[in-house]
């Protein structure tokens, strides 16, 4: 199945990588030089499609004229010939779920995106008797809205006509990367209807240890195998580009979005982790070539293959909010007028005034998975200002992480040596010298804040040869600025139990949830759809 491609034909001094980053608001190409410099990156948004309370769509043939438009873009603006482009390299979105004709290449309905909870009576229905964890064991997650095997089933059981068509092998089911892909290498004219390991971790349908789609699940998701792209590894030639402006590149790379940023941050070693701070957290920390089972709420996922060496394997915790916290004190609460604004406020105290904020704004994520937890200030008195308040919510990400990191260190085993950040929060500084503080260990920003896009290119470079070796990429990995822990442990520690009692008291706020009218009619199709 796999094209050949000798790296030594095309390899010159003055080559580049290009990297497309399916985003879950827009799409983005970025072109890389050989020292993993940014040459010229072009950028577009998509529509946001909510047609009911809880769900999300995008409109993936918008998605893929974009890619094109960026790739065109980027490619200009670069100044530079399609030859100069050694290979293109996917990074996007995991788990939004689509499927398309495989002879027209249209998509018959909107992409379902990650965040939509449409599926989470499925979810609870083929928990049966044993619950979210029914398929752990074999998949390293719970069955959840967010992942892409029951989204499927919805679409095949809800939209007109879709099981019947899957069922006689007219339609392919892809994440975003296999979109992408597929379309770049001819569509329906040829297309490569692959993923790559790291994609396939996240659709409830992969059985980890073997990298291949468990029959088993399948039959239980009535999920028709026929659907499935071939899993890859993330750095091979799945094909060439077929038109466009990257005519004949190899299409050399894909991994999925929190991957790629492990792999930008060159965390190739057991121990080693990154945690992308944006609207919500995640923290993906290096585990080595065995997948470790978590019994703390963390996910086990595939972090990365390269070509035939074995899979590398990742614990990943993620947290609901953190960056968004900032912005609801901001456009709700007022107390800020800009982001940048509350490092400047949180500053101007010494500490937090004895409040602490658990913005469990719709429960809380990893380690405790409670859906019926909600947020709360703890520990105010009449001395708490909205200075205090600041510092609290800042605190609120560092400690957060902290948990996530325990988390880690008690289901494998191994020690976070240096934790690795990207996002735009990291351009707090107070935040990052929380963070080393509450983690007693070093806080390292890189140079290239653009890590997702970059690891996409990594892999890519790494397929054709462009560059060596991992050691290769680790030489360019450059610092921008490094935190280390300064706070007294016993402070730490006595902050660390008022947290945790913050958290205990935000369970079991929500007693009983009724069934909101909107979830009533969840299981007709889509009004509108293709």
């Amino acid at each position: 199945m796999s094209d050949t491609h000798d790296p030594a034909s095309s390899i010159t001094p003055h080559g580049y990588i290009a990297a497309i980053d399916q985003g879950t608001t827009s799409s983005r190409c970025i072109i890389f030089d050989r020292s993993a410099r940014i040459v010229a990156m072009e950028q577009k948004e998509h529509e946001q499609i909510f047609p009911r309370p809880g769900w999300v769509e995008h409109d993936a043939s918008e998605i893929w004229a974009n890619v094109q438009e960026v790739v065109a873009g980027a490619i200009e603006k670069a100044g530079i010939a399609r030859e100069d482009v050694k290979a293109v390299g996917i990074t996007n979105q995991r788990e939004t779920t689509l499927l398309w004709d495989r002879k027209t290449g249209e998509p018959v309905h909107h992409a379902v995106v990650w965040q939509d909870t449409r599926t989470d009576q499925l979810c609870r229905d083929l928990g049966r008797n044993v619950g979210q964890d029914r398929f752990r064991r074999e998949t390293g997650l719970p069955l959840a809205s967010y992942f892409a095997g029951p989204k499927i089933r919805w679409l095949l059981d809800n939209v007109e006509g879709l099981r019947e068509r899957a069922e006689r092998g007219e339609l392919l089911f892809g994440t975003m990367d296999s979109w992408i892909i597929w379309k770049l290498t001819g569509g329906a004219d040829g297309g490569r209807h692959v993923t790559d390991v790291t994609n396939a971790s996240r659709t409830m349908l992969m059985n980890l240890r073997r990298q291949e789609w468990d029959e088993r699940i399948l039959q239980s998701m009535e999920v028709p195998a026929g659907l499935l792209p071939e899993i890859r590894s993330s750095s091979e030639v799945y094909g060439h580009v077929k038109g466009g402006a990257l005519d004949g590149v190899p299409v050399a790379s894909a991994l999925g979005d929190q991957q790629a940023a492990l792999f930008g941050q060159t965390c190739f070693a057991e121990g080693e982790g990154k945690s992308t701070y944006g609207t919500g957290t995640f923290l993906l920390m290096n585990t080595g070539g065995k997948p470790v089972n978590s019994y703390r709420g963390l996910l086990t996922t595939v972090a990365y293959r390269i070509g035939t060496e074995p899979p590398v394997f990742a614990l990943e915790g993620a947290i609901a909010v953190t960056g968004a916290l900032v912005q609801w004190m901001r456009d709700q609460m007022g107390l800020i007028t800009t982001a940048a604004e509350i490092e400047t406020l949180a500053s101007s105290v010494e500490d937090n005034g004895g409040a602490y904020f658990v913005p469990a704004f719709s429960g809380l994520f990893a380690p405790y998975w409670r859906s019926d937890a909600r947020g709360i200030i703890a520990g105010l008195t009449g001395y708490v200002t909205k200075a205090h308040i600041a510092r609290a919510v800042l605190e609120a990400t560092a400690w957060q992480t902290r948990e996530i990191v325990d988390a880690m260190k008690k289901d494998s085993g191994v020690e976070l040596a240096t934790l690795k950040v990207d996002g735009g929060m990291t351009s707090n500084d107070l935040l990052m010298q929380n963070i080393a503080d509450f983690l007693d260990s070093p806080v390292v920003r890189p140079e290239i804040p653009e890590t997702t896009v970059l690891g996409a290119a990594y892999a890519a470079g790494l397929a054709v040869g462009f560059w060596s070796s991992t050691e290769e990429l680790r030489e360019n990995w450059r610092e921008d600025a490094r935190w280390h822990p300064r706070m007294d442990p016993a402070r730490r520690d006595r902050e660390y139990r008022n947290w945790l009692k913050a958290v205990q008291r935000t369970m079991g706020w929500i007693e009983d949830e009724p069934e909101t009218p909107e979830k009533e009619p969840e299981q007709q199709p889509t009004p509108g759809e293709k």
